[in-house]
C-alpha cells in the first residue's frame, strides 16, 4: 500500500519523533518524582543512555516505545513500505538494547523497562498500578523489572 503523504511530509513527521522526553517517559518521571524519588536523566556515561537513572538505588529505567523497539504487542506492526530498511533498523535497536542491558547488569545496575503499551492503547494499565510497580521494584533488590500492557 502506498503512503498517504508525500515523502517530504513523511520525512518531516518522522524527524519530529522524539528520542528523549517522550510522553511515556515524562509521565513516569512526574509520578516517581511526586513519590519522592530523585534521579538523573539520559546518563551519557551509562550503556544505552537510560531514560531515568536512580543512583541511590543503583537502578535504571527505560521507557521503551513499542514500535521503535519491536515489542510483541498491538502497538507494533511491521511497516509495509521499505521493509528491508525497517527490519534492519528495528532489529539493530533490539541488538543495542540487549548489549546495553548486559553491560548495565555487568556493571551492577538493576534494570527496569516500562513498555509504551503499559501506558497507552487498549492494553494499558492504570497509571497508579504502573507507578506502584516501579516504586516497589526500586525499593526492593530485584535485578529486573518489565512492565507491559495487559494481555
Amino acid at each position: 500500500m502506498a503512503d498517504i503523504v508525500s515523502p517530504e511530509v513523511r520525512s518531516r513527521m518522522m524527524a519530529g519523533i522524539r528520542g528523549k522526553n517522550t510522553k511515556p517517559e515524562m509521565v513516569l518521571r512526574k509520578g516517581l518524582h511526586a513519590a519522592g524519588f530523585r534521579y538523573r536523566l539520559h546518563a551519557r556515561d551509562l550503556p544505552g543512555r537510560p531514560d531515568i537513572v536512580f543512583p541511590r538505588h543503583r537502578a535504571v529505567l527505560f521507557a521503551h516505545g513499542c514500535f521503535w523497539h519491536g515489542h510483541d504487542c498491538h502497538l507494533f506492526r511491521w511497516p509495509s513500505t521499505r521493509q528491508e530498511f525497517w527490519t534492519t533498523k528495528i532489529n539493530r535497536n533490539r541488538e543495542v538494547d540487549t548489549r546495553s542491558e548486559q553491560a548495565l547488569a555487568e556493571a551492577g545496575w538493576r534494570l527496569g523497562v516500562v513498555w509504551e503499551c503499559a501506558l497507552k492503547g487498549r492494553t494499558r494499565l492504570p497509571l497508579l498500578d504502573v507507578l506502584e510497580a516501579c516504586i516497589v521494584w526500586l525499593r526492593s533488590q530485584e535485578p529486573r523489572l518489565e512492565i507491559r500492557g495487559a494481555a
